[in-house]
């Protein structure tokens, strides 16, 4: 049998009578139980507000996106285009040609941004269930048409139900000189817009989706120049090890980035808020353990007696301290098992039943988004067991100094 253990815990379990210190360590207890359940719910809050951002990027971005290191365009060969296709993983390989242009719309213009995919663009069905209105085509019976976002439609007021009115683009020409009297100054395209589109995101809110050459033709993009190379995987394909075997492929003059590469401040402003609420909880909880040593310490000088008896009886100081220390363990412990199934338990309820919403009607969701991850299990009972060994020691030394004081 394990002493130090069955004594700890019948100090803390088998108390016959309920005094001051008894309910300290219960109010220890509920603190690291608090603190333990914020931790779980607030890192997991962080974690759905990643998740609901990566989900937002997966409806218009690809897996993977090859771009040049430098400039805007870059020129590929269609033999390497060919290779890539070939690559274990890669289900859909997409050309896109982009840029700024103006978009006019019978009396109404604004700055919007062209994006031009070839034919492969449909096989990837990622707007598939963000039309809102029309149809999801950009070439039939060899009519071109673009498909623009909601923000685009509610600048110029597009109709799609209006074949009649084309959407017009411009682009400078770089061999003509830039005169705003001068039409010939601009490359020009019109379309009839087929459909609208909705992601939930700010910075979609202007992107007009057009085949691809007509888009070289507006951009003044070269027969095998590309802004991007889009690649979408094969489910089940690891995304790391596509993108070092496609990295290997095109060389050192282009880099091939995953969809959160894309989008790194946004992924790091929400990581370095999520690290800074946990320093700031965990020092709550260091906090609120105060408790936690002073009731050990308290608990100490009332079991005096006790320590005197057990140095009689050939206790050693680190017996009396090992006692002290499982004491601390046992209100830790049993705090952050009732407040990790409080917290698990609230991140349940708040993702079935929506309990805390966002109070706005344009929010992406109604309710906060909510994503337990292990990791973060682990992280909570490290931070459980750094409070305990810094709340608890102090007290335990005390402990055994004082057999060792009762000795001489």
């Amino acid at each position: 049998m394990n002493l130090p253990a069955f004594i700890a815990r019948r100090y803390f379990f088998s108390r016959r009578k309920r005094s001051f210190i008894s309910w300290l360590s219960l109010l220890a207890m509920l603190g690291v139980g608090v603190g333990t359940m914020a931790l779980v719910v607030v890192q997991s809050v962080f974690n759905g507000m990643e998740e609901i951002n990566r989900t937002i990027f997966k409806s218009v971005e690809a897996d993977l996106t090859i771009l040049p290191l430098r400039g805007k365009r870059f020129e590929l060969k269609p033999a390497l285009i060919s290779q890539l296709r070939q690559l274990p993983g890669v289900r859909v390989l997409t050309g896109v040609a982009t840029d700024n242009a103006l978009a006019r719309y019978d009396d109404s213009q604004t700055v919007v941004r062209v994006k031009g995919v070839d034919s492969t663009y449909m096989q990837r069905h990622q707007l598939d269930s963000a039309m809102v209105e029309g149809r999801q085509v950009l070439t039939h019976n060899g009519i071109n048409f673009a498909i623009v976002a909601e923000g685009v439609r509610n600048n110029l007021t597009i109709s799609p139900e209006d074949p009649l009115t084309p959407l017009e683009l411009l682009f400078p020409d770089r061999n003509r000189k830039l005169s705003s009297l001068s039409p010939e100054a601009f490359r020009q395209q019109q379309l009839n817009v087929s459909g609208v589109f909705f992601i939930e995101a700010n910075n979609y809110d202007d992107l007009v989706l057009i085949p691809l050459p007509v888009a070289r033709e507006l951009l003044g993009y070269g027969p095998n120049e590309y802004a991007s190379l889009e690649i979408q995987l094969t489910p089940g394909t690891d995304e790391f090890g596509a993108q070092a075997a496609i990295q290997k492929l095109v060389g050192n003059t282009l880099q091939v980035r995953t969809r959160d590469e894309l989008n790194p401040d946004l992924f790091r402003a929400i990581r370095i808020e999520k690290l800074f609420v946990t320093l700031t909880l965990v020092f709550i909880m260091l906090v609120a353990s105060i408790n936690t040593f002073f009731s050990l310490s308290m608990l100490v000088i009332e079991k005096k007696a006790d320590i005197g008896i057990m140095g009689a009886m050939g206790a050693n100081p680190g017996l009396v301290r090992r006692i002290f220390l499982l004491e601390g363990a046992i209100i830790s412990f049993t705090g952050a098992a009732v407040g990790l199934v409080a917290g698990l338990a609230l991140c349940y309820a708040q993702e079935r039943y929506g309990l805390v919403g966002f109070g706005t009607t344009s929010a992406i969701v109604d309710a906060y988004p909510v994503k337990v991850r292990a990791n973060d299990l682990i992280l909570t009972v490290f931070v459980v067991l750094l409070v305990t060994a810094v709340t608890s020691l102090f007290p335990a030394q005390r402990a055994a100094q004082q057999l060792v004081a009762a000795r001489k």
